[in-house]
């Protein structure tokens, strides 16, 4: 079995994995969902775009959840600190989230053309909350989240819902929209036909444009701006058990760009996301839709690690108390229990991973309005 630093490191990937494995499945579908009222001009067209994702969306989900799960039994003080701190935040996304299987299953109860309407923007606005807290979550994490602990190691956390949402937070929430609505448009591209898929075409190159111009805007804010990122400066054992006071931090790390200094390898990241949103407009502009689809999945890659080797080791900074902040040696659990999931994970990922490639070989295929009229009662 491994030594505590090093499963320390591995849940740092795993869980990393895990995240991007959600924003790669479940993106797609938030990001169409984001997309339908826009690219579906008509009742059938915006059907099309809802049963590309619909026997799709609720897998995808388990990523999510499986990361949750994960981050409560490897990180749980991340866990506690993340849902006290973002709690409002958390229960935005979730009754947003909560929108999307009642609406994929009631949308197309009635032929009212006023309740379908209703619910086409119900899923559009259930997509589009999601994608944006997320992105401003990420924003908070390099300014750092308004909690500490005391001597006893219990947690307080100071902040508001409000205070979330500031401007650099905002323009993290730009990206993270832009991202996902770049991935659901590459989507349409593959899956619909007609109009539905040139709508979507012109959707991704409209999303790039925003997504380059804020993920530069954001790399600009951190090199060139007065954010300051946290610097471990004590002696500390990376194989020790959970203490996050067992250390000194201080705000010397200008832009959270140290790494990229020490690591170069890690400056591959935010150059991946630059190729891919290359590859995903070149792909775009030729009609090329499963080459876009690669490219905005390269893009999603790009951007989640760019962010995380900038914050390593870093995972819940604090702004009130850098000595409190959470990072991946002093935040995580036990090295049997670290040991016992990464047993579990070795076999239980590569089943999701197979039952959701499964799932998409059998129910692959491009859709188009014909669809839709041929078989009005079988389709959502």
């Amino acid at each position: 079995m491994f030594d505590y630093e090093t499963l320390k490191l591995i849940w740092w990937v795993l869980i990393g994995v895990l995240l991007i494995g959600f924003a790669l499945t479940d993106g797609f579908d938030l990001g169409a969902a984001a997309l339908m009222p826009f690219v579906g001009k008509s009742d059938d067209e915006r059907r099309v775009v809802i049963n590309t994702i619909a026997p799709h969306w609720d897998g995808n989900q388990v990523w999510f959840i499986t990361a949750g799960g994960a981050l409560f039994a490897a990180w749980p003080m991340v866990y506690a600190t993340a849902f006290s701190g973002f709690y409002w935040a958390m229960l935005l996304v979730l009754f947003a989230l909560f929108v999307r299987p009642v609406g994929f299953d009631y949308r197309s109860k009635l032929q009212s053309p006023r309740w379908r309407s209703s619910w086409d923007w119900a899923l559009c606005l259930g997509a589009i909350v999601p994608s944006l807290v997320f992105g401003v979550a990420f924003g908070n994490l390099f300014l750092g989240v308004p909690f500490h602990f005391d001597g006893d190691l219990r947690l307080a956390f100071q902040g508001t819902f409000w205070q979330l949402l500031s401007p650099f937070a905002l323009l993290c929430g730009v990206v993270s929209l832009s991202m996902l609505c770049l991935h659901g448009g590459t989507w349409l591209m593959m899956r619909t036909e007609q109009d539905v898929a040139q709508r979507a075409r012109r959707v991704v190159q409209w999303a790039l444009l925003v997504y380059l111009v804020a993920f530069i805007a954001a790399g600009i804010w951190l090199a060139v701006g007065n954010l300051e990122g946290f610097a471990i400066r004590s002696a500390f054992d990376p194989g020790a058990a959970l203490n996050p006071l067992a250390k000194t931090v201080d705000q010397s790390n200008h832009g959270w760009l140290a790494n990229y200094a020490q690591y170069p390898l890690t400056q591959l990241a935010p150059g991946v996301a630059l190729l891919g949103a290359a590859l995903a407009f070149a792909a775009a502009t030729a009609r090329r839709s499963g080459v876009a689809f690669l490219g905005s999945s390269l893009v999603i890659v790009g951007t989640l690690c760019t962010a995380g080797f900038a914050l390593f080791p870093f995972i819940l900074p604090s702004s009130l108390d850098p000595a409190s902040s959470l990072t991946v040696w002093d935040a995580v659990s036990s090295q049997k229990t670290l040991g016992i999931m990464l047993v579990a994970a070795s076999i239980f990922v590569p089943l999701i991973l197979c039952y959701t490639l499964w799932g998409y070989i059998k129910m692959w295929g491009t859709l188009n309005a014909g669809h839709i009229k041929a078989n009005e009662h079988g389709l959502y």
